[in-house]
């Protein structure tokens, strides 16, 4: 695509009944950062453009976002958007669902050439997102998912940058891989999805834990036991947007702006006042990815 700023993707509306984007919520006091969300995907019956997402964000306290990527165009996308406003940092990455897809066309390793190139520009502070899928591959595309994550390990060190982790029912495998060849400086598990237990060996490796909306989930009771045991300095907030927004949203569409009720549940969670962890989390952020103007 010679027009990075044309690509777009379109959120599925099926079985979701109210597709309006929720009220502003009260602003934190202390700015924080959305450290992960795919703003090129349109949701809702009246989408917003990036220009408004970031409106919004600014207006609830948000001072920034990063946005991830899944596949060559998303990346590009990514980068123009990081180049074009100086609320966005850049991630860069083939998502593991994506990779068997890339190999089976014979096309895995020059998508990761793309990033490689990519991953070079000022504006790109982490690779990612990439990991392991066990939930939506099978086990005919798990080799692809293993070479693609290895060679973007490789990538995050090469650029010194960070790596944001796709784990969903993978825990162990991607632990154990982590750890076999070497995790790059700063590895954040995005959309943190595993319990007490992996947050403590995740954490005690010096790796960061994301959480997203779906902490206020009544069934994500693991990701509350999670979220006690993990340092403050190695918690990081997202949105994962438009997907996972908070509680007493839930199902509708989700946006950096809504952060802010995710962080007050979390802090309520710690017994924490907002303010310090809203500045924690930040302080965590801008160690991870650097600064955004």
């Amino acid at each position: 695509m010679s027009d990075p700023s044309a690509y777009v993707r379109e959120r599925s509306a099926s079985g979701r009944r109210d597709l309006t984007y929720p009220p502003l919520p009260e602003p934190l006091p202390v700015p924080a950062y959305d450290n992960h969300c795919h703003l090129e995907i349109v949701d809702g019956d009246d989408p917003l453009s990036l220009s408004e997402q970031l409106a919004r964000a600014a207006s609830a306290g948000i001072a920034g976002v990063v946005q991830a990527s899944g596949d060559v165009e998303s990346s590009r996308w990514a980068v123009w958007a990081a180049e074009h406003h100086p609320q966005v940092l850049a991630a860069v990455a083939i998502h593991p669902n994506e990779a068997p897809t890339y190999e089976a066309a014979g096309g895995l390793d020059e998508a990761i050439a793309a990033i490689d190139e990519l991953a070079a520009h000022p504006r790109v502070r982490a690779i990612g997102e990439t990991g392991l899928d066990f939930f939506r591959t099978d086990a005919e595309g798990q080799p692809a998912q293993y070479r693609s994550f290895e060679a973007h390990i490789a990538l995050a060190k090469k650029h010194g940058i960070a790596m944001q982790i796709h784990d969903r029912d993978a825990h162990d495998e991607v632990l154990r891989l982590l750890e076999s060849v070497g995790a790059p400086e700063k590895t954040v598990f995005h959309c943190f999805s595993g319990d007490a237990e992996m947050a403590r060996i995740a954490a005690d490796r010096g790796y960061y834990l994301s959480f997203a909306g779906n902490i206020t989930f009544k069934n994500a009771q693991n990701l509350r036991d999670a979220l006690a045991v993990t340092p403050v300095e190695r918690i990081l907030v997202e949105t994962d947007a438009p997907f996972l927004t908070p509680v007493p949203h839930r199902g509708r569409p989700n946006a950096p702006y809504l952060v802010p009720i995710t962080l007050r549940f979390m802090a309520a969670e710690l017994g924490a006042s907002v303010d310090e962890l809203a500045a924690q989390v930040a302080a965590n952020t801008l160690e991870v990815y650097g600064t955004f103007a």
